[in-house]
């Protein structure tokens, strides 16, 4: 039985007024109205990292160079830094971290690689300025999530030193939609279906949807860094999770996959409404201060 909070939002997303056969302005335009920003005590920061747009996100008393390279989500379509600043703001609190949120190209006026390329010019950007990669997390939700998978195996291919971790919540990392959950789960997940990120999918991948950059479960995933992967188990994209710790894990990847009881995709974003968004926030920050304190006393 869900909780008063939890039921409070389910309402209300189910209660949302949602345009029939939305474009895709319109769908950006829907995003933005749930943007909440930074709290006051946050210092945010225009920046731009090898000619892409970011934010830096700063904590009072943060660790210096200790580092978030956070990815928004919105199926490559839709979203933005400042649809993000306010949870972006609560894992960098809770890492002890700065972070640098990327406005990284969006489909379908740029298709995939775009998104890749921005994120590997933003992390490249932040090694750029000295910091370590031991230093450095990766994190991002949804589209975010997969595309923090997809960074990394680019990353890896290209050479480039890896960061200490990576962290997906709630990851897209399967574009053609082939887990069971995106029907099991269908009546249960008030935010995400098969309809729209079909759709999604289009705009950005085209009908190459197996492409690993697209959509990393299909990436060979050997060699990357410890990954923290959290889903709700009300979620149409649970699979997309299960599935990626499975195979990562068969590659040798260190992987934590939370499963939150009832939780739907992306519930860190009503932390302040709901303790479990927070409770999962502030497991994402254990886990990259325990990442980056490992690999620095590694290289020690």
């Amino acid at each position: 039985m869900a909780s008063p909070e939890l039921q409070t939002i389910l309402d209300m997303l189910k209660s949302a007024p949602r345009p029939e056969n939305p474009t895709v302005e319109q769908q950006r335009a829907g995003m933005e109205a749930f943007a909440r920003p930074a709290p006051e005590d946050i210092v945010t920061e225009a920046v731009v990292a090898n000619g892409i747009p970011c934010e830096w996100t700063n904590v009072v008393g943060a660790r210096p160079e200790r580092t978030i390279l956070y990815l928004h989500g919105g199926g490559y379509v839709i979203g933005s830094i400042g649809t993000h600043q306010e949870v972006v703001s609560r894992i960098a609190r809770s890492a002890n971290a700065r972070a640098l949120a990327v406005e990284y190209r969006l489909a379908p006026e740029h298709r995939c690689p775009a998104a890749v390329e921005d994120a590997v010019a933003a992390y490249r950007y932040l090694r750029e300025q000295g910091i370590p990669a031991s230093e450095i997390a990766i994190a991002g939700d949804s589209a975010g999530g997969g595309l923090t998978v997809a960074t990394l195996l680019a990353l890896r291919d290209a050479g480039d030193e890896l960061p200490a971790a990576g962290v997906c919540i709630s990851p897209w990392v399967d574009l053609c939609g082939e887990g069971e959950s995106m029907v099991t789960k269908a009546s249960v997940d008030p935010m995400v279906g098969k309809e729209g990120l079909t759709q999604m999918a289009a705009h950005y991948a085209g009908e190459d949807l197996r492409n690993p950059l697209a959509s990393p479960l299909y990436g060979e995933l050997g060699g990357l860094p410890p990954l923290l992967l959290q889903v709700g188990t009300a979620e149409t994209l649970l699979d997309d999770s299960t599935r990626l710790a499975e195979k990562a894990r068969a590659a040798g990847v260190d992987v934590t996959l939370e499963e939150w009881e009832d939780m739907f995709h992306v519930w860190h974003f009503f932390a302040g409404m709901l303790p479990e968004g927070q409770q999962a926030i502030d497991r994402i920050g254990e886990f990259v201060r325990q990442q980056t304190a490992r690999a620095v006393t590694a290289t020690a």
